[in-house]
């Protein structure tokens, strides 16, 4: 019993002292207090717009107004050039995507870039049959209009001076030495002289001094190779005269596609100068060898030019009907998923089909068919594109320090000497440019819109048959490409916010174009180092004073100007 006792008296005191160390109702309390208000401490809150916005606590953001949401807490499981939006990102920026697929077996459209160029076939040489210098030349520019037997030139030669002499001579000694006459007659035929000019010598006994050079068809003079004054020596060549009634298409063609096309086969062709006539024309010539740089071959159209109006050295657009194997044919893409970098052309691949997560991936293009190009590589078939919204992912992909298009310095860009018309045309470019940079400077949804359609208009009516350099013509090319894709987010947009992340597209565009091909007046380039997600921002004005489109006006005068451009 008595050791029943000290169990006892041991349990009481055990029960005494935990009741003694049992913390109060308001003691646990305050601990889950506590504890919960260090998880709350260490989350996050974001703006799914708007990552650079982050919070300790929930709330609305300070530049679009929407909710919070919590922050992520990593990225586990992506590829090192992959990043991922948030849906509601995605339905904001109204992001669409489509599958890459392949041409279908049979007859498909091939679009065709090329220029204008002499029929060779029949192309007349002029040359000089002797020594002599032009004493007289009637034909002052080519391009000129000539007809048979037109009169060109008048040459001095001392050999046919001393030839007709000894005509002469013969001639009184023809009765005793009739060989004598027929070898000076020879000698001056040899040279192309006329039976009936050499009578005329013989009947006035008077030398020509200046033969007279005719044209011996009738076209066009393309080239023209003396000048009044000049010497030349025999066999040199002095005009050339082009029967422009027949003109010649010279395309390029990819290797891939040379299969596809027949000698005979029919090409649909329009020209800058006359949109809206379409020409045909047949193909007579397929080059043997491919290009090892460019790997391309070149095809030739014969083209019928009865009114004269097509004119050697007028860029060309063709389209022809073409057959490929369902082997041999090539993946196409829509041209809105392609952005343009100078050389480079890439495209955002969605690499994971029930997330949106993305990648930059480089593609090579081949030609353009309507509104896809054929792709020779950097995709695969059944792989995903975004094709709309496709600035807005390039914008997430560089604040999230991915490969973009923007990493890459677009604004560098070349130089070329334009004339003042084709800068006047771009003035009126940067002009509805301003104007949707005044409309985000004063937060005007509709009014940016708008200017964004009228931007459109004024790009579509650049002539850019007022570039004559080749290279300027293809950067020309690229650039408009590259504005059409980048206006054409802002019309879609429907939030102030997403026109501003394509704005930035835009104005990186237009700075790249101002600096390659200049406008007719001073220019500021200006920049926001808040903007953009706090990694910074470009845009251009023609006023020195800071008015920020990135904030309009919550942070209106935000901004330095790095640069003035004046190439006018």
């Amino acid at each position: 019993m008595k050791k029943y006792g000290i169990y006892i008296a041991l349990l009481v005191v055990g029960i005494s002292v935990g009741y003694l160390l049992k913390p109060s109702t308001n003691e646990r309390s305050e601990k889950q207090t506590v504890a919960a208000h260090s998880q709350h401490k260490n989350q996050k809150w974001t703006c799914s717009m708007h990552p650079q916005i982050m919070k300790n606590e929930p709330g609305d953001c300070p530049i679009c107004g929407m909710d919070l949401i919590p922050a992520a807490a990593g990225h586990e499981g992506l590829a090192a050039g992959e990043f991922k939006l948030s849906k509601n990102a995605m339905a904001l920026a109204n992001i669409a995507v489509s599958k890459v697929q392949a041409n279908a077996n049979g007859g498909f459209a091939m679009a065709l870039n090329g220029m204008l160029v002499e029929n060779d076939k029949t192309n007349k040489t002029i040359a000089s049959y002797f020594k002599g210098r032009i004493e007289r030349l009637l034909i002052n520019t080519e391009g000129e209009q000539v007809k048979k037997g037109q009169l060109l030139a008048y040459i001095y030669a001392p050999e046919l001076v001393k030839a007709q002499q000894e005509l002469l001579t013969a001639y009184e000694l023809r009765a005793t030495q009739p060989q004598l006459l027929k070898a000076v007659k020879n000698k001056l035929k040899y040279w192309k002289i006329s039976e009936a000019t050499i009578q005329r010598v013989l009947n006035s006994k008077k030398i020509i001094e200046n033969f007279p050079i005719h044209a011996p068809v009738s076209g066009t003079v393309v080239e023209k190779k003396v000048l009044q004054g000049d010497y030349v020596n025999q066999g040199q060549l002095l005009f050339t005269i082009a029967d422009l009634r027949s003109v010649w298409g010279v395309f390029d063609l990819y290797e891939r596609q040379l299969a596809s096309v027949k000698l005979g086969q029919q090409v649909a062709i329009k020209t800058e100068a006359y949109p809206a006539k379409v020409l045909k024309g047949t193909v007579s010539f397929i080059d043997p060898l491919v290009d090892q740089k460019t790997r391309t071959a070149k095809i030739r159209v014969e083209i019928p030019n009865p009114t004269g109006q097509l004119k050697p050295g007028m860029f060309l657009r063709g389209q022809m009907d073409g057959q490929q194997k369902v082997e041999d044919s090539l993946l196409s893409i829509p041209a809105s998923a392609v952005l343009w970098t100078g050389k480079r052309s890439v495209v955002y691949v969605k690499t994971n089909p029930s997330e949106p997560i993305f990648e930059l991936r480089e593609v090579l293009l081949g030609q353009q068919q309507g509104a896809f190009y054929q792709v020779l590589s950097g995709v695969k078939e059944g792989e995903v594109l975004v094709t709309n919204g496709v600035f807005t992912v390039d914008a997430a992909a560089q604040l999230k320090g991915k490969k973009s298009m923007m990493n890459k310095k677009v604004m560098q860009a070349m130089t070329f000497e334009v004339s003042k018309e084709f800068k006047g045309e771009l003035q009126r470019v940067f002009s509805a440019y301003s104007a949707i940079k005044d409309a985000l400077v004063n937060t005007n949804l509709k009014a940016a819109t708008q200017n964004a359609g009228k931007f459109q208009v004024s790009l579509e009516e650049v002539d850019a048959a007022l570039l004559f350099d080749k290279m300027a013509k293809k950067h020309w090319k690229n650039a408009s490409v590259a504005l059409n894709a980048a206006i054409a987010e802002v019309q879609q947009a429907k939030a102030i916010d997403q026109q501003r992340v394509a704005f930035e597209s835009l104005s990186l565009q237009m700075i790249s174009l101002v600096k390659s091909f200049g406008i007719l007046t001073t220019v500021y380039k200006q920049y926001c180092p808040m903007a953009a997600r706090d990694k910074g921002a470009y845009w251009l004005s023609d006023q020195k004073e800071i008015r920020n489109p990135y904030f309009g006006d919550q942070m209106l005068k935000c901004g330095e100007v790095k640069e003035i451009i004046s190439n006018h």
